[in-house]
């Protein structure tokens, strides 16, 4: 397990490395990490900086109501800490991925953006992450009816290539994976606690080892059961989808209230299995803006569930990228810490195809791919091309780049200067004009 720097110090800032206590500094929320993340892009650092034996002086200039430089200090003063638990981990066969990272989900980024979390923990296939698929999701207690209906959706969307998405759970998450994983298709489940356990359960051991199976958790991987993070890790089900469908919600609880979620959000749309239970919320979920599916497991088509989106298509947002990806230094390793190996990063572009930087960027708007040239102001303005094709505002490029403001607003004045963005007033407002 090969950690760079960069993930080496997102790791030391929000995770545990053991069971939770009072004692020691509290890792970074992912509310805080989103914070202190931006405040280094304004300082022109990035995480790997942390490791430097100068951050101190780094430190000085933060300045937070409720995390502390004090508290960030501890934090990275636990370099045996991590090494021992990333020795433990790599045992069990998991492997850790982070915001900047090429391979991290860029459904997760583009529909949470700084609420993605900073740190995923894995097992399995990890290819299988980027695959997008179903979301099934349904009560831990549903009856027979619906989960039969669920193992069939399973098995014919292993038939169809699409791959389910679920949270693993006793019930409905269990069946529909299972009913993929059975018909040799793929399944990615959320595991909202004892990911450690889950590794090495018998019930995914083979699917785990064939390549059909990727097992994920944004939480500390020994964590219990906590109906927090089972709470919370309901989003991450519905930003790694294309579709979802809701077997059986009741009235109150997880299912209903994630299926709610992501209505407000038109993360992907949602579809509604029938049920004759008048206790179920289903009629609700459909009263909300949910479809009724075919009720009839012989008629269903899961393809069917795909047909119309109401949201933006995937293959745009994921040429966003975040700026850590575009400025990241190697720095000595932890003392005690797995030996980094050269850390690839991403360049936006509007081309979806990923250009690996094998030498890494030693400022912020320059780098090279091999021996050529890279300019970020450039890919900036391949970028321009498409979100201000129409008249578009500040907040509107920052949100559709996943770029800080400060760094938009300067090469937004460039690009004005340089006369390939026009700059219109009330209210202000930029617009690709191109080449002169």
């Amino acid at each position: 397990m090969n950690l760079s720097p960069s993930a080496q110090a997102t790791l030391l800032m929000t995770s545990h490395f053991g069971k939770t206590s009072t004692d020691g500094p509290r890792p970074l929320s992912i509310v805080e990490w989103g914070r202190f993340a931006m405040w280094l892009k304004d300082q022109a650092a990035t995480p790997e900086d942390l490791l430097r034996p100068n951050v101190d002086e780094l430190l000085q200039r933060w300045q937070d109501k409720k995390v502390d430089a004090a508290r960030i200090t501890q934090l990275l003063s636990r370099g045996h800490a991590l090494a021992l638990a990333v020795e433990k981990w790599q045992r069990a066969g998991l492997w850790i991925i982070t915001r900047a990272d090429p391979d991290y989900p860029m459904r997760l980024k583009s529909r949470l953006k700084t609420l993605s979390p900073p740190v995923l923990f894995g097992c399995g296939e990890r290819r299988l992450i980027n695959d997008g698929g179903l979301a099934v999701i349904g009560s831990r207690n549903a009856s027979d009816e619906d989960l039969a209906f669920t193992q069939t959706i399973g098995s014919k969307a292993a038939q169809r290539g699409i791959s389910i998405v679920s949270g693993g759970a006793r019930g409905v998450d269990e069946t529909a994976m299972l009913g993929a994983i059975n018909a040799d298709g793929g399944a990615i489940g959320i595991v909202a606690d004892s990911l450690l356990r889950a590794a090495t359960s018998k019930k995914w051991r083979n699917a785990l080892m064939d390549g059909r199976l990727v097992l994920l958790s944004p939480f500390y991987p020994e964590a219990g059961f906590s109906v927090g993070n089972a709470m919370a890790r309901n989003k991450y089900i519905y930003c790694l989808a294309e579709s979802s469908l809701v077997i059986h919600s009741g009235t109150k609880g997880g299912t209903i209230n994630g299926a709610e979620e992501n209505l407000k959000k038109n993360w992907v749309p949602l579809w509604v299995k029938p049920t004759h239970d008048k206790e179920a919320g289903n009629a609700s979920l459909v009263a909300k803006g949910g479809r009724w599916c075919e009720s009839d497991t012989k008629a269903i088509e899961v393809q069917s569930l795909f047909v119309s989106r109401n949201t933006p298509d995937i293959q745009e947002q994921e040429t966003q990228t975040d700026m850590f990806a575009l400025n990241s230094t190697i720095t000595e390793p932890l003392k005690g810490s797995v030996e980094p190996s050269l850390d690839h990063r991403s360049l936006p572009r509007t081309n979806p195809k990923t250009v690996r930087l094998d030498d890494e960027p030693t400022q912020c708007e320059a780098a090279t791919v091999g021996s050529v040239p890279i300019d970020f102001y450039q890919a900036f303005v391949l970028e321009i091309t498409r979100v201000a094709r129409k008249p578009v505002t500040t907040d509107e490029i920052v949100e559709g780049l996943v770029l800080h403001k400060t760094q938009v607003n300067t090469w937004l004045k460039r690009a004005c200067d340089e006369g390939l963005v026009k700059k219109l007033k009330g209210p202000v407002r930029y617009q690709f004009v191109g080449e002169k």
